[in-house]
């Protein structure tokens, strides 16, 4: 999809919202702007009516309309972008009214993920959202479904898929739904056998922005694509981080949330989602210097609690930190690890953190085992975290990480 017209010209969108007092209307705007410049496109103005219920046939009330259909000649408005879903009825009698294409918040999301999905997993899950989405809203689209051309909301399965009937459409959605089936076998499967072998995973989490990614980078050298813009990263990464035990954890980034997210998308990507549920240790990642951070912290404790988490550890972490003086967060956190991923104040107290969290206690140990005991060194290669192993005259001398089971069992060869 092109965000440009032939002249070059960056798509100009007009952003309208409708305060019903259902939801903080002005916070979820300024969210839909940073969302509309994650597309690639220009957010000009915005307008906002306050409503005690919306309008069936238009969104917002018929006076409103007009405004809105004047300012997009004053202001050449290439493109309309509704805070909140709309019928394929809206959208035809707003486009008729304005004669300007016209999208919902869903749609826009849809296409950001679009723009970001670059695993199979992640095309197949955006794609079989967009067509959950479409499907419904085939009655009555006519010559809109078959429309060609560029701009924020048309991106996705294709133009011969777009043009398919229900039948096709349900066809397509039962296919992705066996490949993403497959696909989340294949991650069972790894899950299986990284618990068998004892790999201690730690998820990231958090509001989409919130640093997730430079986090990642930060502790792993990942190299994972950090920018600031919403969804910056689609698909899960995962490296492995050895904490100053010795310790290994596998470190799994995750996709980023935004309030309201639509349903099609959260389902989609729930096994992506469970990837960070069935972690042993989860971590929240919040901007501190947001003035939404505690509801942005709420999105993404109340998505956990529906996704089971709740004995799961979670660790809370403040990012940003270096954009706050130490009175307000000392006066609007606490018992939260407050770090800086840009330039790595905090990482050792989040370090400890984890530590502090893991599933079992981890004890480093120096032993000098006889030959004889070869049995042992063997269970702790396996079972443990091998640091150091050297063969001297009287035995084999080890260093190494091991629970507390193993631990007890190597206890009486322990080195002063």
């Amino acid at each position: 999809m092109e965000l440009k017209s032939n002249e070059e010209k960056i798509t100009r969108a007009l952003l309208v919202s409708v305060d019903t007092g259902e939801y903080d209307a002005q916070a979820s705007l300024d969210e839909l702007f940073e969302l509309v410049k994650s597309a690639g496109a220009d957010p000009v103005l915005s307008v906002t009516q306050n409503l005690q219920k919306i309008e069936k046939g238009t969104f917002v009330g018929t006076g409103k309309l007009a405004e809105i259909a004047e300012i997009c000649e004053s202001q050449e408005i290439d493109l309309l972008v509704f805070d909140s879903e709309l019928s394929p009825t809206q959208i035809k009698n707003i486009e008729a009214e304005t004669d300007v294409r016209v999208i919902d918040r869903t749609t826009l999301i849809l296409d950001i993920f679009a723009q970001r999905a670059r695993s199979k997993e992640g095309k197949l899950q955006v794609e079989l959202a967009q067509l959950k989405y479409m499907l419904p809203r085939l009655t009555g689209k006519g010559i809109a479904m078959s429309r060609l051309g560029g701009g924020i909301g048309t991106r996705g399965p294709g133009e011969t898929k777009l043009e398919t009937d229900r039948r096709h459409i349900r066809r397509r959605i039962e296919s992705l739904k066996e490949e993403l089936s497959d696909l989340e076998k294949h991650r069972q499967m790894l899950r299986s056998r990284r618990k068998k072998d004892g790999v201690i995973t730690c998820a990231i989490v958090g509001y989409t922005n919130a640093g997730k990614s430079t986090l990642m980078n930060c502790l792993t050298d990942a190299g994972v694509l950090a920018q600031d813009k919403l969804f910056a990263t689609l698909d899960p990464t995962s490296r492995a981080l050895k904490l100053p035990s010795g310790v290994t954890v596998m470190m799994i980034d995750t996709v980023g949330l935004v309030r309201r997210l639509p349903h099609h998308l959260v389902e989609a990507f729930r096994s992506t989602l469970e990837e960070a549920a069935k972690s042993d240790i989860i971590l929240n990642v919040c901007d501190a210097s947001s003035d939404e951070a505690r509801t942005h912290m709420q999105v993404t404790t109340d998505l956990l609690e529906s996704l089971g988490c709740g004995d799961t550890p979670i660790i809370t972490v403040l990012n940003k930190c270096d954009l706050l003086d130490e009175t307000m967060l000392a006066q609007d956190f606490k018992a939260c690890v407050r770090i800086s991923a840009k330039n790595g104040t905090g990482i050792d107290e989040l370090l400890n953190a984890i530590e502090n969290n893991l599933p079992v206690r981890m004890k480093r140990v120096k032993i000098l085992l006889p030959f004889a005991q070869a049995g042992l060194a063997n269970e702790i290669r396996n079972k443990g975290t091998l640091i150091y192993e050297e063969y001297v005259a009287e035995g084999l001398s080890v260093e190494a990480v091991v629970d507390e089971a193993l631990y007890a069992k190597i206890a009486k060869y322990e080195c002063e």
